[in-house]
């Protein structure tokens, strides 16, 4: 509050202080212009015409556009006036057309006053600095140019300091406030438009019969008010251009596909896209969500209904006071986006309500059969390594004979009610649906073992087993649940259902066969997958794999400089198997050495011929266990194939999990592989229990950081551990790389944390060789390739596994 109302009492002293130079060197002129020839008066009114169009001139002396200081030059019209008029006259007849331009263009008194005085109090500097030199013997011209100098300094002075005491802080990408160059630049041109000025009125323009110091100070103001106001049109025409480039741009992106977002109307998105259009359109010191409208100096519009729920707000402009008022164009470019942004949230709104009911059970309200479809294969694609689901098929018995008998009302308030009973027993993360007459689903997520699973579906059991009243009658449901435990990613999760389709007709069939027929049972599917062992046992001992590459980039030269390759296999008739049951089977087949070598052989022959194209491709990691390293395994190999590509830097990624079963001959390993000039990284930092303990317990060059520590920036509690690891890694020399990089928001969150290196969705999805090595031809190693570019059109891969060519250019390894 302190700071608020120290900046309060600072504008007003200011407003103050320049209105009443203002005024008295206003005053002061015409007093002096009393009784004067009427020449002067032509050449007075001439000055106040000059000193106007100068003042909506304006001349930038920072690099970042709407964020920086601007300032108007209208004391050049005083080297023409002062050989005619006195100086005090020429100043208050200048600071006069000052106050007109503004109130004329912007309306406001409070900025008109406060420039008025501004160009006086220059003007009055400017005076006094002619005057003392040339009283010190100093030549005219020199001393003309040392005064426009001492005019500019001294604006740009108050400007800064009004900028640091009486604004709030403003986003500059980290340039400074002053660009020297433009400061350079205004100096010296105002120096020699000066004393051109004076030349011209004292000696005559050139080419022109000199008719009297009168008359040519008048050709040197109307040449100023011409030279002023072609400059002012040429920004008219600029701002135009841009005005409508960014009115494109941003329709168009208001008006993408929100694909999934579709369903909760993407509000957020269209927002924070409505904003960054305005900024763009329309040129602001910022942009703002807000509940009140525009105060003086800013414009805003009321945000389309819907688009924060719940609140009226409006979508605010702001420019500094010194920055030019906004215009009749501005407030209708910012009423075309507002518009455009309340269409698509409508639009979003239809398609939302559509979506919703086509997948949503019109008698139960809970999903339908292609909703939990698709559910189910979002959670079985993003759950992690040991995290286990299950599927429950449940089924009313005999409700075709309750439907005879008492109706089809009576079978629809019955399945109402069961649906209420899942959705109430089952938990928060579960999902429950119904898939047909009589028929529900649930999916059982989080799950640690079969027994959790087992202990769930029995409390559904006995709660969905309860009698139900409808009307005069009491029913005791019969339900049959066949359950399907799956312990770790599926490649065809359909599968998943069938077995449990088949665990709860199995019930059935027994009842038929003369089993139990008035009491629920569950039965649970004995889901194998030793078809899924063959499968990769083949695809290794035939060297079957597949590699995808997904580019790492520098954050510092904004350069790709490695690729990290991901292991995929395609089934002919199951499709793409899951990357991490790859790994898993592997593993538990014996077989995992193998597939490592493979992979190392393939990620450094593609790598070799990635450089072929792009030379700034400098160095490859492949990710094994800390166990793999030792000779007797994977260790010599690694060292031959890494001497067979001198050119390239190998480095072996250890996944935090294998360092907990670090051995001294382990760590003796790693010293040996780093002298031989290979290069140890810990990979996944973050993802499990991770401690300070793992980044000392095993030599290493490089430190890969998972996504999970960096999903949310904007919270300070990240942003501070990322600086942290960052610390260490310059104290104990390792280099760090940041994945899961999924935009431009995040990308310059880690710049400004000084983050050197990068990776994720934002620099590219992982592509097969064809396609990166096209990607590279294209567009060499530019990290983003623009929107729209072609990169290749191969199918991504979609996860990463553990066996990975990858990371960060360490310190050690030259950059190309």
């Amino acid at each position: 509050m302190g700071g608020i109302r120290n900046s309060a009492a600072v504008r007003r002293a200011a407003f103050v202080l320049f209105a009443g130079i203002a005024l008295a060197s206003i005053a002061t002129s015409l007093a002096l212009l009393v009784g004067a020839p009427a020449e002067h008066w032509l050449i007075a009114a001439a000055g106040v015409l000059c000193a106007a169009v100068l003042e909506l001139t304006w001349v930038r002396v920072g690099a970042v556009e709407h964020r920086s200081p601007v300032i108007s030059l209208p004391m050049l019209a005083l080297p023409a006036l002062a050989p005619t008029l006195s100086a005090e006259a020429a100043i208050g007849l200048i600071s006069l057309g000052v106050l007109l331009a503004i109130l004329i263009e912007a309306g406001r008194a409070s900025v008109a006053f406060y420039s008025a005085g501004l160009q006086g109090a220059g003007g009055i500097v400017s005076a006094l600095i002619y005057a003392g030199l040339t009283g010190a013997g100093l030549p005219v011209l020199p001393a003309v140019a040392a005064a426009s100098v001492g005019y500019v300094a001294f604006v740009v002075l108050v400007e800064v300091l009004r900028h640091r005491l009486a604004n709030s802080p403003v986003e500059r990408g980290g340039r400074p406030l002053l660009s020297p160059v433009r400061l350079a630049v205004t100096l010296v041109g105002c120096a020699l438009i000066s004393v051109i000025a004076r030349v011209w009125t004292v000696e005559g323009v050139p080419v022109m019969v000199v008719v009297g110091t009168t008359l040519e100070a008048a050709r040197v103001l109307v040449a100023l008010v011409i030279v002023a106001t072609i400059v002012k049109v040429s920004t008219t025409v600029s701002v135009m251009r841009r005005r409508l480039a960014g009115m494109v741009s941003g329709a168009s992106a208001l008006s993408t596909d929100p694909g999934a977002d579709a369903q909760s109307g993407a509000t957020a998105t269209i927002v924070e896209v409505l904003r960054q259009a305005v900024e763009e359109t329309i040129g602001a010191e910022s942009v703002s969500v807000r509940a009140e409208p525009a105060r003086p100096g800013e414009i805003s519009m009321a945000l389309p209904l819907g688009a924060v729920p719940g609140k009226d707000m409006y979508i605010v402009a702001r420019r500094d006071p010194m920055d030019g008022a906004f215009t009749g164009n501005d407030r209708r470019a910012l009423q075309a986006l507002a518009t455009t942004a309340g269409m698509v949230v409508k639009a979003r709104a239809n398609i939302a309500g559509l979506t919703l009911r086509a997948n949503t059970d019109p008698l139960t309200s809970l999903p339908n059969y292609g909703a939990f479809q698709e559910a189910l294969a979002n959670i079985n694609d993003h759950r992690d390594y040991s995290e286990a689901l299950a599927v429950l098929f449940i089924d009313i018995d005999d409700f075709k004979r309750l439907n005879d008998r008492f109706g089809h009302q009576v079978g629809d308030e019955m399945l109402k009610e069961l649906g209420r009973r899942l959705s109430a027993v089952v938990r928060p993360n579960d999902v429950v649906a119904r898939v047909g007459g009589d028929e529900f689903v649930v999916i059982l997520t989080h799950l640690t073992s079969l027994a959790e699973a087992k202990i769930i579906a029995e409390r559904i059991l006995v709660e969905s087993g309860k009698p139900v009243t409808i009307g005069q009658n009491t029913h005791n449901p019969v339900i049959s649940v066949g359950l399907a435990y799956s312990a770790h990613r599926e490649t065809d999760v359909n599968q998943l259902v069938q077995d449990a389709d088949r665990s709860m007709l199995a019930i059935k069939k027994s009842r038929r066969r003369g089993g139990p027929a008035n009491e629920s049972s569950i039965n649970i599917s004995s889901h194998r997958s030793s078809q899924m062992n063959d499968i990769i046992a083949h695809a290794i001992d035939e060297d079957l794999l597949e590699l995808a590459f997904q580019p790492i980039v520098s954050l510092v030269t904004g350069q790709i400089w490695a690729f990290e390759a991901l292991v995929r296999y395609t089934h002919p008739d199951l499709g793409p198997l899951s990357p991490p049951s790859i790994v898993e089977k592997a593993k538990g087949l014996g077989r995992l050495d193998a597939m490592t070598r493979q992979v190392a052989v393939k990620a450094m022959k593609a790598a070799a011929d990635f450089r072929l194209v792009e030379p700034r491709v400098v160095c490859m990691t492949i990710n094994v266990e800390a166990g793999q390293i030792l000779p007797e395994r994977v260790g010599t190999y690694i060292e031959d194939l890494a001497g067979r590509y001198p050119g390239i830097s190998l480095c072996l990624e250890l996944n935090e999990r294998s360092m907990t079963k670090v051995t001294p001959a382990i760590r003796a390993q790693a010293d040996r592989l780093r002298d031989l000039g290979l290069m140890i990284a810990l990979d996944d930092y973050g993802s499990q229990d991770s401690s300070v303990d793992a980044l000392v317990r095993m030599p290493m060059d490089i430190l890969k950081i998972d996504r999970s520590l960096v999903d949310d920036l904007d919270d300070v509690r990240q942003r501070e551990v990322l600086t942290a690891l960052q610390g260490f890694g310059d104290n104990l020399e390792y280099s760090m790389i940041v994945e899961g990089v999924e935009n431009d928001a995040m990308a310059d969150h880690l710049i400004r944390l000084g983050i050197r290196s990068a990776q994720g969705f934002h620099y590219g999805v992982p592509e097969n060789f064809e396609n990166t090595l096209t990607r590279l031809e294209l567009h060499g190693a530019r990290a983003v390739v623009p929107r729209g570019a072609p990169v290749g059109a191969g199918r991504p891969a979609t996860a990463a596994v553990d066996v990975v060519l990858s990371d960060v250019v360490p310190d050690a390894v030259p950059q190309p």
